[in-house]
C-alpha cells in the first residue's frame, strides 16, 4: 500500500514533468527570434515567461525549501534585454525542474506540512507552495499556447 507522502511526491513530480514537457513542445517550433518576440503591445514574450517560471521555481522551491541560495531578480525576468539563446533559457528551466524533483522526492510526511514563508508568496506550508508553483506553471503555459498561436498566425 502506498503511503500519502509517496502519493503526494509522485503525483507532484509527474505533474511538473508533464508541464515541463508541454512547455518544451510549445517552444520547439519557435526560432530564437520568435522566442523573444512580443506579438501583442501588452504581455510578455515566450522567453520572458520561461525566465519568470525559472525564477519562481528557483526561489520558492530551490531557495526556500532546498536551500540552494538562489537570489531572485523578479523584475529582470520580465525585462531581460540580453536575449540568451532559447536553448540556454530552456536548459536553465530544466535545471530548475530538476531541483523541484529532487526537493519533492526528499520531503517526509512531516516536511510537507512544515511552515512556509517567503517574500511575495501567500502559502502556509511546503505542500501548498509546491501545488501553487505547479498551478502557476500551468497558468503561464496557457499564455504560451496563445503566444504560439499568434506567432504562427503572423509568420
Amino acid at each position: 500500500m502506498t503511503d500519502l507522502r509517496e502519493t503526494i511526491s509522485s503525483r507532484l513530480a509527474a505533474r511538473y514533468a508533464q508541464l515541463a514537457s508541454v512547455l518544451h513542445e510549445l517552444a520547439a517550433p519557435l526560432s530564437d527570434e520568435q522566442f523573444w518576440a512580443k506579438p501583442f503591445p501588452f504581455g510578455n514574450s515566450f522567453g520572458h515567461l520561461v525566465l519568470h517560471l525559472t525564477g519562481n521555481l528557483n526561489y520558492c522551491i530551490g531557495a526556500q525549501i532546498a536551500g540552494t541560495g538562489h537570489v531572485r531578480d523578479r523584475p529582470l525576468e520580465f525585462s531581460e534585454a540580453g536575449r540568451p539563446s532559447k536553448a540556454v533559457v530552456l536548459q536553465k528551466f530544466d535545471d530548475a525542474i530538476e531541483i523541484v524533483f529532487d526537493t519533492i522526492n526528499c520531503q517526509s510526511a512531516e516536511d510537507w506540512s512544515r511552515e512556509f514563508a517567503a517574500a511575495g508568496v501567500d502559502s502556509h506550508d511546503r505542500f501548498e507552495i509546491a501545488l501553487q508553483c505547479a498551478t502557476h506553471l500551468h497558468h503561464h503555459i496557457g499564455k504560451m499556447m496563445y503566444l504560439g498561436f499568434e506567432l504562427k498566425r503572423t509568420s
